[in-house]
């Protein structure tokens, strides 16, 4: 956890370096807007065609051509553009720390969740204490994978991902923390491997997508207000990419995460059948479950055809992840049924 926070902060760090950035290519661009303003042009203040257009297309990182000419009144027309524009953003050194410290934090969770597993002599996730472990272990590497993968940049989630592994890490162990001991015996199957396994999968993914959701909703809302703002606001949303690109991230790794989830609702209703005769009995942790894939499967049905984009769709995946961590807490704490393995 230690090593998590430091991650956090240095992440923090780069947050604040973004904004810094953001500023400083705000402060050139209202510059530049003021200067090609009609009251500037009355007083005499001299400018030379083009140049607004120039410093906005260095904003936006997206100019024209060198030498390409450009329209009058350009710089005042398009101030609404430049402020919704992205600014061009490298890598920091605070954010190569936050990204070597979540590599070796997950190195130290991976050997923590083994260890737990050898002391148990079976998989490590058989109560809430080893489940909170094995799935912010999994939250961590889907986070890493995707990073390694993805065309995208998005080293920026590294606040959000460290912050909410480190609170359920946190809560794991002041209130969840039980020894090891033997496993009923509804959960001696190799269902148990399979089931548990691609559901915190698929809470990693869809993790992942919260995160995403939630960026999207500060963008959008920055974007709304800057496209009517006198001046170029300063924010670190500046370097990230636009809300609607967010929102495509964000769709795909939540169909993911539905596709792991989809599963996970099969191969308990195949263990249920195994383990007590039915494959359906209406007990709370199965409702809930159920609860989840319909909210999900209500967020890509709405996206795709019902043209639910924008806010909208952000707020049903931002449900749909509220849902999830209901289950894996109220749920096994407070409902008692057949699925009380809590531990606790």
């Amino acid at each position: 956890m230690a090593v998590y926070a430091i991650a956090f902060i240095a992440y923090a760090i780069d947050l604040a370096r973004r904004s810094a950035v953001a500023a400083s290519a705000a402060d050139a661009a209202n510059a530049a807007r003021d200067a090609s303003s009609p009251a500037a042009a009355t007083v005499g203040a001299p400018a030379t065609v083009g140049a607004p257009a120039t410093v906005g297309a260095a904003v936006s990182g997206a100019g024209r051509a060198p030498g390409a000419p450009a329209k009058a009144g350009r710089g005042a027309a398009s101030a609404s553009a430049i402020a919704g524009a992205s600014v061009a953003y490298g890598r920091s050194p605070s954010l190569r720390v936050g990204v070597a410290m979540t590599v070796l934090a997950w190195a130290l969770h991976l050997a923590a969740d083994i260890t737990r597993g050898l002391a148990a002599g079976r998989v490590p996730w058989a109560n809430m204490y080893e489940f909170a472990l094995t799935g912010t272990l999994i939250i961590t590497t889907v986070y890493l994978l995707v990073l390694v993968v993805s065309k995208h940049d998005l080293r920026f989630l590294g606040t959000f991902i460290t912050g909410l592994v480190l609170v359920l890490l946190g809560v794991a162990t002041v209130n969840f923390y039980v020894s090891v001991v033997p496993l009923p015996p509804a959960l001696q199957s190799a269902w148990l491997i399979i089931h548990v396994f691609v559901a915190t999968s698929a809470t990693g993914f869809l993790a992942l997508g919260f995160a995403l959701s939630v960026v999207q909703l500060m963008q959008a809302r920055r974007e709304t207000v800057l496209a009517t703002a006198k001046d170029v606001k300063r924010s670190f949303l500046a370097t990230l990419p636009d809300s609607a690109t967010l929102e495509n991230l964000a769709y795909r790794v939540i169909i993911i995460g539905f596709i792991l989830w989809t599963f996970t609702l099969m191969a308990g209703a195949i263990w249920a059948e195994a383990a007590w005769g039915r494959y359906w009995g209406w007990d709370t942790k199965e409702v809930w479950t159920f609860i989840i894939w319909v909210v999900y499967a209500g967020y890509i049905h709405a996206r795709a055809t019902r043209g639910w984009r924008g806010s909208r769709s952000a707020w049903l995946a931002i449900i749909g992840f509220s849902t999830v961590m209901f289950n894996f807490t109220v749920v096994n704490l407070f409902f008692k049924g057949l699925h009380a393995y809590s531990g606790l």
